[in-house]
């Protein structure tokens, strides 16, 4: 999708959360778009609400564990947390499946004139249609190896083969969310990837006019 020149205007990007679902040290996983006039939240939970009004909550998988709570946290609030296309001035939010688990799950892809960021929490196998993104949040529940559900019908990728791919695939900043308790043991021992770096709670980041992500 070819977005209009003039509506080249900052994308602000908050992560609200990097933890998995039950962690003790971090909120949930989550992510609050700004562009322009438009807030969009991704995934999280009720305890990540951003104050203010938002125009959408979107959800990167609908049978996600914490959605119930959070769909009865936003009763009367205008928004539905659900998988989403998103398309306003300037900006087009897609939602990409990736492997993961036995139902259908997402990521997704943002897109703005200057640049793509991509945002992709949970996955077992890396995205190829994360390819050149100027920014990416990715997955980091498990360290150096991956994290299989029951059945083998899914997991997560270990942070070490996501580091290696998001080089391969020229992804020009990485950063890792949904921090899982394997990769914070390695944290915990000074352990680093070789390339990305760990996201925190909090932590800002803008994708300026001319397509750098800050800081």
């Amino acid at each position: 999708m070819k977005l209009i020149e003039r509506e080249r205007r900052p994308l602000r990007l908050t992560l609200m959360g990097v933890g998995a679902m039950s962690s003790r040290r971090f909120l949930p996983a989550g992510l609050l778009l700004e562009h322009g006039g438009l807030r969009v939240m991704i995934d999280g939970g009720a305890v990540t609400r951003p104050e203010g009004k938002l125009d959408a909550w979107l959800l990167t998988d609908d049978r996600a564990e914490l959605a119930p709570e959070l769909r009865r946290h936003l009763r009367g609030a205008g928004v539905s947390p659900k998988v989403a296309r998103l398309r306003a001035p300037g900006v087009s939010i897609e939602p990409r499946q990736v492997v993961h688990t036995s139902h259908p799950t997402f990521g997704y892809r943002i897109m703005v004139a200057q640049g793509t960021v991509v945002w992709a929490p949970e996955f077992l196998r890396f995205p190829r249609w994360a390819k050149g993104a100027a920014l990416m949040f990715a997955e980091a529940a498990a360290w150096d190896r991956p994290i299989w559900f029951a059945g083998k019908v899914g997991g997560h990728a270990p942070v070490l083969e996501v580091a290696e791919a998001a080089k391969r695939l020229q992804i020009e900043r990485l950063v890792f969310a949904h921090l899982g308790r394997p990769t914070l043991r390695a944290i915990d021992r000074g352990e680093a990837p070789p390339s990305g770096e760990f996201g925190r709670d909090g932590a800002r980041y803008v994708l300026d006019r001319r397509g750098r992500v800050k800081p």
